[in-house]
């Protein structure tokens, strides 16, 4: 394949694709915020949560997010290695919990906390690989 650096320009494509990924995340959250208290236990209960779902402006935003999401990722991947983008855009593990927290009002433990300090760990020694030279 080939071997390219990440430039401030692909930096800015990444650090749109996370927070893409991250508004897609939010908006089908919120389109599904109205039946959270439906339990589907039959074919009329299953109609209406679909119904309210598939009617939520936040579901139909969050496919936007994916469209804007695919092209600007289809980008990324046109100028560098996909084992280089993949970890490099995987901030969306962090700004997913934020804005649960900040926008949800979600709580978040310790345990879950200390996982994504390890994925971001990991990230990070994902990325300090990849400017390791390959010896071919």
């Amino acid at each position: 394949m080939f071997k390219k650096r990440i430039t401030l320009k692909i930096l800015l494509f990444l650090i749109a694709s996370d927070i893409l990924e991250t508004c897609t995340h939010y908006c089908f959250k919120k389109s599904t915020l109205p039946v959270s208290e439906i339990t589907i236990n039959g074919f009329s209960s299953a109609v209406s949560f679909f119904r309210i779902v598939v009617f939520s402006p936040f579901l139909w935003l969050g496919f936007l997010f994916v469209g804007l999401t695919f092209v600007v990722w289809s980008t990324i991947l046109s100028k560098i290695d996909l084992s280089v983008a993949v970890p490099a855009a995987s901030f969306s593990y962090i700004l997913v919990p934020l804005v649960s927290i900040v926008f949800l009002h979600e709580q978040i433990d310790t345990l879950r906390w200390c996982g994504i300090a390890m994925i971001l760990l990991g990230i990070i020694f994902a990325s300090i690989s990849s400017k390791e030279k390959r010896i071919v």
